[in-house]
């Protein structure tokens, strides 16, 4: 499967309207892929420096003008050598957690997913993240689809390589995004002119864009001008939730990661 093929939890159906939310500081408070990874780091016995080195350096990266969708690569490729099953087993806990601590969800943007699934709209999750993190977060909140970012798995081992999929080797974000609601749509007979999309960054306008209504959530000063121009709605963000407590280290996790996450592949 593919990162710009629909991951369902439902048959396709009839429809007249669909609701897109991208995840990460619009339906949830903050980023889940970089909470998870120090809940990951953490949990595999790891100094703490670890976490602190690897997210300098994707910052850097951002700041040096890399585009995301190679930041987003160079982040999965810190999952070579990671066990499948571990991972969504500690996503699983990770996301039990960060329910108990509170403050995950941007409150105005889920009471807008839960009128639309009240309303008959389908419900879908629009990420850069990967399967893992999400599907606990799409059965919680009762969203019917996710599309995604879709990290390669070697079958044989069920690791991952660091890699994504080959085809289309993307990650979901910018314009893959609106490619891949669009193929949503002529799959399962969704109209886009009667959906609504919501986005907080720049990089989301293309999703927005390609619905009847788009909803930008927060303060990115770049895609607030285009939705004035686009006549688009608004609705606030939400602070970060507090630091993430740290599980019990188990030094026995380290046996399916890679030894250090110094120098990742990212190709």
């Amino acid at each position: 499967m593919t990162g710009t093929q629909p991951r369902s939890t439902r048959r396709p159906r009839a429809v007249t309207g669909a609701a897109f939310f991208d995840v990460d500081h619009t339906l949830t408070t903050s980023a889940g892929l970089f909470r998870f990874l120090a809940y990951r780091y953490a949990a595999e016995a790891r100094p703490p420096h670890h976490y602190v080195q690897e997210r300098q350096r994707l910052k850097a990266m951002t700041a040096a003008g890399v585009r995301r969708e190679e930041t987003n690569r160079a982040y999965f490729a810190l999952y070579a050598g990671t066990r499948t099953d571990r991972i969504a087993r500690l996503a699983r806990d990770w996301f039990r957690a960060e329910l108990a601590l509170g403050g995950l969800f941007n409150e105005p943007v889920l009471g807008r997913l839960r009128a639309h699934r009240a309303s008959g709209d389908l419900v879908v999750l629009v990420s850069g993240s990967f399967p893992a993190l999400l599907e606990p977060l799409l059965e919680h909140v009762g969203a019917h689809h996710m599309l995604c970012t879709e990290p390669e798995a070697d079958p044989l081992s069920r690791t991952y390589t660091g890699r994504l999929v080959q085809r289309p080797n993307q990650p979901m974000i910018g314009r893959a995004k609106a490619d891949a609601v669009r193929l949503f749509a002529a799959v399962h007979r969704v109209d886009l002119a009667a959906s609504t999309a919501y986005g907080d960054h720049v990089s989301d306008a293309p999703l927005l864009a390609s619905t009847g209504s788009g909803v930008v959530v927060g303060r990115d000063p770049e895609l607030r001008e285009i939705g004035v121009r686009a006549g688009w709605r608004f609705l606030p963000g939400a602070p970060e939730p507090p630091p993430l407590p740290p599980p019990p280290a188990d030094p026995s996790a380290r046996l399916f990661a890679l030894p250090s996450p110094e120098r990742p592949r990212t190709s």
